[in-house]
């Protein structure tokens, strides 16, 4: 029987463990298949308060991890497979092994929604990002041409972000409008550095060899035409995936499956609680990931104080 096991090992759910074991609950975590979530994946972390100089996102994780294990947190290197929160307390297995707890605080991210090229995963943190706000500042793309690939609110947010870097940021979208907010494509449709290229697709990201990013094939989808285009970065923002399916039919969740929320991190099921970016669609940064595992850590812990009387 555990108090609290906390699902997923990424900012939120590092946080969320540092403040169980402080509290005394000796909470179990399960690190998934990705220990340190998406942001181990990002070569340096420029805007985590404490780093001026930045810190390597592998180990901004291996130090939150040492932080929370120091107060008593357990890590288990394990997949969860399957969750029944319709009894308490909550029945649970991960690599087969039965797990029952009290409290549960479910920090397992989301996904970035891929190209699916191959080029485009050889690629990645070589030019390649899912993220302009944790890596548009990088010195290899300051004053160079940039594409985004995208056409929504996310994609233009991040275009616009990067014509403070970038020399002209290149925006290719596969229709002939925006499907982004009105405000927001007019902003972008405005800016003198940013430059759209309607009805076309990327085919390939260039240049493996080279081992970083020195353009890209684009294919226009009505006429068939192609066309090479110099760039020295492709930030890609066709959406993301919350990694939420376990939890389907059994929490509320949005038409996207990001989890719903009644206040701050409590979920539709009493002793269950999230954090990050599985239940955040909108700010997806490791600052604003880390406050709400600090949420949901003090939720559970009131829960079971409640619980206990």
């Amino acid at each position: 029987m555990e108090n609290v096991v906390v699902v997923g090992s990424g900012c939120a759910g590092w946080t969320a463990a540092l403040y169980t074991a402080r509290a005394n609950l000796q909470p179990l975590v399960l690190t998934g298949t990705m220990p340190g979530g998406l942001l181990t994946t990002t070569t340096i972390v420029e805007n985590f308060p404490g780093f001026p100089d930045g810190i390597d996102g592998y180990e901004l994780m291996t130090r939150m991890q040492k932080q929370a294990e120091r107060f008593g947190a357990r890590t288990r290197m394990a997949t969860l497979e399957s969750a029944n929160l319709r009894t308490h307390p909550f029945e649970l297995v991960a690599d087969g092994e039965p797990i029952q707890a009290r409290a549960l605080i479910i920090a397992t991210g989301a996904s970035h929604r891929k190209l699916g090229l191959e080029s485009e995963a050889k690629l990645e943190n070589r030019g390649v990002t899912y993220c302009a706000t944790c890596d548009g500042a990088l010195p290899i793309f300051r004053n160079k041409p940039l594409v985004v690939v995208g056409g929504g609110d996310s994609a233009c947010e991040e275009a616009l972000y990067l014509t403070r870097f970038g020399s002209v940021v290149y925006l290719v979208h596969r229709r002939d409008r925006l499907r982004a907010s009105k405000i927001m494509a007019d902003r972008v449709l405005a800016h003198e550095k940013i430059k759209p290229i309607w009805d076309t697709v990327v085919t390939e990201i260039l240049d493996v060899q080279q081992n970083r990013v020195t353009g890209v094939r684009l294919k226009n989808v009505k006429t068939g035409a192609e066309q090479l285009l110099e760039c020295a970065g492709v930030f890609i923002a066709i959406g993301h995936i919350p990694n939420t399916a376990l939890f389907k039919g059994q929490l509320e969740m949005d038409e996207a499956g990001y989890i719903l929320t009644k206040r701050g991190p409590v979920t539709s099921v009493p002793g269950v609680f999230v954090a990050g970016d599985c239940a955040d669609p909108y700010y997806r940064q490791a600052i604003t990931a880390a406050g709400m595992g600090c949420a949901a850590a003090i939720e559970a812990e009131r829960f079971l104080a409640a619980q206990a009387h």
